[in-house]
């Protein structure tokens, strides 16, 4: 049980205090004590820093009052966080080892200087010596005390101290109430001090603190990429609030059904590493991207269990048990200190941000707080990167979505025109068919019913009557091989009649074909030159179908040629790809033929510049080009123009297969 203190004061009856004091003595001691005070006063003001004048004026005050020790204590107040305590001994109890019991301030007998004290005062006293006389080297048994008071409130204390028993005298008060007033300076000066370096300290801190949430805003709107700036972030953080490392850590929930636990249950997760900071090397990542279990670590479990609040541990050592369920990344032993705060969106915890110190720390509210604040800034960058990036790859699938559809729909819209002009090109070509069939119809029925109207007539001769009949003849003549030809035409579109192959001659036929043309070309004055092999050259194909194309080209070339030119006929036998075959190129003079007319050269009714006055139905080169194709060959048709002239070389190359089955070779015999 604790003694209650004693305080042993004389009162103004105690007869002692009656006996009055020599007047030589009562000078002296007003002299010394005013000249300690005017000593205090020239420390106060010659003093360079605060922190060399407390332990200056407690020595000179215990020199002055011949006591064992001098102690000077400031009394703490709102605006200061700590007291201020300066302490002198006399030289023979320096270098003296500390007692092994502390003193207790209610086992002493202590006295006041001020007359009259008060109850406020003497807890004054007692905080002081509590505070500022722990490391002294004897234990205390008499002390002399007085409060320093500054502006209305108690600043400070001045202690005389006795490591034996001793009796006060008026003496040593005297001297302690002449110099209370210069040490309360001396006091609110150290305090002003603190006040103001406690002040400065403030304001750096808050200006580090503002800083920090300036990087992180600033990270925050950067482009760089989420771990990038989650190391960035963890690093400012522990940095700036001199923590010796620094952990951000991202969960990976395994379990479904987190969001339905109740809250102090653990989910399954996975927990990484994205972010690491050491004080000794800031660049050490030595833990960085690795992993563990939430179910193996008890520290991070610790903050589902407590709500998503923050986990403080000031040791983490004085639990053994706790300690060795802790991740081991984590270095307990090495730094036992911990702060875990939770980074947290909508009531789900995304991940902890860890700061560690080997040595206890009491973290305060506004560092608490500002932590706080980076893990909102953290959480929302996290949950905006995540949500850019989903909305991102939607985006993108979207557009790829869209770019195919308008792709798809270019096609579309190209398919659509490709068919909207071969409908107007059909049209188009239906309205030349429907012109040209009824001009091909009209002319010769107007001429022959011209004729028949002709032959009515009375009187008419015979030599008339037979010049009609005779036109009547070529004109039906005509009608019936456009009838016949477009009838061919339709039957070798619609209807695949393999070929009636038979073995023909090309040199004959080719020479037939020229004679039953001679008297028809000199009278165009043209003329028409062979070029056949003179070894005989056979072909397999259809007669009739071959005679027709040979009879169309040679007629086409008559008609286009220009007077006084040669038709040239050139026939060969080549081997094209181990296939036989049979090439005839018909060669005429003539107006050129564009790369326009060729692209069209061999439809129904389409015919060259100035064919529209040229005899003919237009349907010659059609014929030619589908019996081709009934007989697996090929047509070609290519001008060249003939130099310093207008004129040009007309050439249509026929190609068709030398016999019926491509596997029948060619021998001597043929």
């Amino acid at each position: 049980m604790k003694k209650h203190l004693l305080v042993s004061l004389q009162r103004p009856d105690d007869p002692e205090r009656l006996k009055p004091y020599p007047v030589k003595l009562m000078q002296h001691q007003e002299e010394t004590a005013h000249k300690l005070a005017q000593k205090i006063n020239h420390i106060i003001a010659s003093s360079p820093s605060t922190a060399l004048m407390l332990p200056e004026i407690a020595k000179w005050i215990g020199m002055s009052t011949n006591v064992d020790c001098c102690c000077l204590v400031t009394v703490t107040s709102e605006d200061s966080t700590e007291a201020t305590t300066a302490s002198w001994c006399s030289d023979e109890y320096l270098g003296m080892p500390q007692p092994d019991e502390l003193f207790s301030v209610e086992q002493l007998v202590l006295q006041c200087a001020n007359e009259p004290f008060t109850i406020e005062d003497i807890a004054t006293i007692r905080n002081s010596l509590a505070i500022g006389c722990q490391q002294l080297p004897l234990p205390i048994k008499a002390v002399l005390a007085i409060p320093t008071r500054f502006g209305g409130k108690n600043n400070g204390v001045i202690n005389l101290i006795q490591f034996q028993s001793y009796d006060w005298g008026n003496s040593e008060k005297q001297i302690l109430n002449t110099i209370a007033s210069s040490c309360a300076i001396a006091f609110s000066q150290v305090t002003q001090a603190q006040l103001i370096s406690t002040q400065q300290q403030y304001l750096q801190k808050s200006n580090q603190h503002q800083s920090l949430i300036k990087q992180l805003t600033i990270l925050s709107r950067s482009n760089l990429e989420l771990n990038q700036m989650l190391q960035l972030a963890i690093a400012s953080t522990a940095e700036s609030l001199q923590a010796d490392r620094g952990l951000l850590i991202l969960l990976r929930y395994t379990d479904p059904l987190f969001r339905t636990r109740t809250k102090k249950q653990i989910p399954q997760a996975r927990a990484d590493v994205i972010g690491e900071w050491c004080r000794d090397n800031p660049s050490q990542t030595a833990s960085l991207n690795q992993s563990f279990a939430l179910a193996d670590c008890a520290l991070c479990q610790r903050a589902f269990l407590e709500g998503g609040n923050p986990v403080i541990i000031n040791d983490y050592t004085d639990d053994l048990q706790d300690t060795a369920t802790v991740a081991p990344l984590f270095a307990i032993t090495e730094l036992p200190a911990v702060l875990l705060m939770p980074l947290e969106n909508q009531g789900r915890i995304l991940g902890f941000i860890v700061l560690q110190q080997a040595v206890a720390r009491e973290w305060q509210l506004a560092e608490l707080n500002l932590v706080e604040m980076v893990c909102a800034q953290v959480s929302n960058a996290i949950i905006q990167s995540k949500t850019l990036r989903q909305v991102q790859t939607l985006v993108d699938e979207r557009t790829a979505k869209l770019q195919t559809s308008l792709e798809l729909q270019a096609k579309l819209h190209e398919r659509t025109r490709q068919y909207v002009d071969q409908l107007r090109e059909l049209s188009r070509l239906k309205d030349e068919f429907m012109s040209n069939i009824s001009d091909r119809l009209r002319y010769p029925l107007t001429n022959m019913m011209l004729s028949i109207k002709n032959l009515r007539l009375p009187g008419i001769t015979a030599e008339r009557q037979d010049r009609y009949l005779e036109i009547l003849e070529k004109e039906c003549s005509k009608e019936i091989n456009l009838i016949n030809d477009l009838l061919t035409l339709q039957k070798l579109e619609t209807q695949q009649e393999p070929p009636r192959y038979e073995n023909i001659h090309v040199n004959t036929k080719i020479q037939e074909l020229s004679t039953s043309l001679t008297a028809k070309l000199v009278e165009k004055g043209l003329s028409i030159n062979l070029n056949i092999p003179e070894r005989p050259l056979k072909l397999q194909t259809e007669l009739e179908s071959f005679d027709r194309i040979l009879h169309e080209l040679l007629n086409n070339a008559y008609t286009y040629s220009e007077r006084d030119t040669i038709i040239h006929l050139h026939a060969s036998h080549q081997v094209n790809q181990l296939v036989d075959q049979v090439m005839i190129k018909v060669t005429n003079t003539g107006r050129g033929i564009s790369q326009e007319e060729a692209t069209y050269i061999f439809d129904r009714f389409r015919r060259g510049r100035g064919g529209r006055w040229t005899p003919g139905t237009g349907l010659g080169l059609a014929l030619v080009k589908s019996l081709v194709q009934h007989l697996n060959g090929a047509i070609a048709v290519e001008s060249t123009p003939i130099p310093d002239s207008q004129l040009s070389e007309i050439c249509f190359t026929l190609t068709l297969p030398q016999f019926s089955d491509e596997n029948t070779p060619y021998s001597e015999s043929d």
